[in-house]
């Protein structure tokens, strides 16, 4: 472990190196390149300088102890070395988990998808709750968050609600939303105040550029049509939605969102792009899974995650058996206790993936 830490310290001065090249420097690629590089490897890096340090400290205490040194001044390096000791073996713990390789993805942007499914109208207004927890917690993050297409219902909720979010490493944080979330409260339908249970469903696509995945224009098929609001009627007499449908993967994209065709286009490439991405990806990782045990990861969409109850004011996600009595700030977008749960058991796992 000590040999990779050194080769990747290494490689972090020579980019350092690099970027202060005026060849480098005039170049925006490779500038962009090597400065996203520096950037993936500076934590561990830095937390690698943070042992060496401990460890330079640790052999000098251990060398004091060799001394004539009197009964008080040796309890105090004894305890000094204990508490060094400790320090190294938490971060010896954090580097094996630093040098896990990272998801290419990670760093980001997200098209987050989110569609009301069993419990009709009821399943449409937990969708906008899902919607606002994400928007909110985007916002905190000091992300931009931009509907693409949205079906909104009279009732202030969606059928189903598509949008970006733009910042960096939104996919690291949200990849792990993927699947159904199930809700327990008594609906703003409901009269005689009984708990209903509903589901919505969110997927979480990173955005795919386009060196990435090819879309040739051939492939694709373009219907514009008048864009429309809840129940269906007519918002605007202008052609200005648009329909992608990629025909060898017959992917549908629509979007309605702008005014403008052009724009609605480009929006709708975006996400097009990102589900054909995530095709080939999740491809990929099966075959990979039949080989290995996976990590927490991108499940399977269908499988319920997490479980919102609105009485008891908990949320549980079913994945690592986190239960926690705060849905009322969680649903305000403050989400990083479960994430940061999830994130951990995800590194877990992969860590011991990489040791079998």
């Amino acid at each position: 472990m000590l040999d990779r830490l050194q080769a990747v310290e290494d490689r972090y001065e020579k980019l350092n190196e690099l970027l202060s090249d005026p060849a480098i420097i005039n170049d925006a690629k490779k500038l962009r390149e090597y400065s996203k590089e520096q950037s993936g490897i500076q934590a561990t890096v830095e937390t690698y300088r943070e042992y060496k340090s401990a460890r330079e400290q640790y052999q000098d205490a251990k060398q004091m102890l060799e001394d004539k040194l009197d009964p008080e001044m040796r309890e105090m390096v004894k305890e000094e070395m204990g508490e060094l000791q400790e320090q190294l073996e938490g971060l010896e713990a954090k580097l094996k988990i630093l040098l896990v390789p990272k998801d290419p993805n990670d760093e980001k942007n997200v098209i987050m998808e989110i569609r009301g499914a069993a419990g009709g109208d009821e399943a449409a207004l937990f969708a906008g709750t899902l919607y606002r927890m994400y928007s909110r917690f985007a916002e905190v993050q000091g992300w931009k968050t931009e509907i693409i297409d949205a079906s909104p219902t009279g009732l202030g909720g969606y059928k189903e609600i598509i949008f970006m979010i733009n910042g960096n490493g939104a996919f690291s944080k949200l990849k792990f939303e993927n699947g159904a979330h199930r809700v327990q409260r008594v609906p703003e339908t409901e009269s005689g105040g009984r708990i209903h249970t509903s589901t919505a469903t969110v997927a979480v696509l990173p955005e795919a550029e386009e060196v990435e995945v090819e879309i040739h224009d051939k492939d694709i098929r373009v219907d514009t049509f008048a864009s429309s609001g809840p129940g269906g009627q007519s918002v605007n007499t202008t052609m200005s939605a648009v329909r992608l449908t990629h025909l060898p993967t017959m992917t549908v994209v629509s979007c309605q969102d702008e005014k403008s065709q052009i724009k609605n286009k480009e929006k709708a490439m975006k996400v097009l792009r990102a589900r054909v991405y995530d095709k080939i990806q999740r491809e990929v990782q099966a075959e990979y899974d039949q080989n290995r045990k996976a990590a927490v990861g991108t499940g399977d969409r269908s499988e319920r995650i997490r479980t919102y109850n609105f009485p008891q004011n908990r949320v549980t996600d079913h994945r690592i058996g986190l239960t926690i009595q705060k849905l009322d700030q969680i649903i305000e977008g403050k989400l990083d206790e479960i994430l940061d749960a999830l994130t951990l058991e995800d590194q877990s796992k992969r860590l011991q993936n990489e040791e079998a």
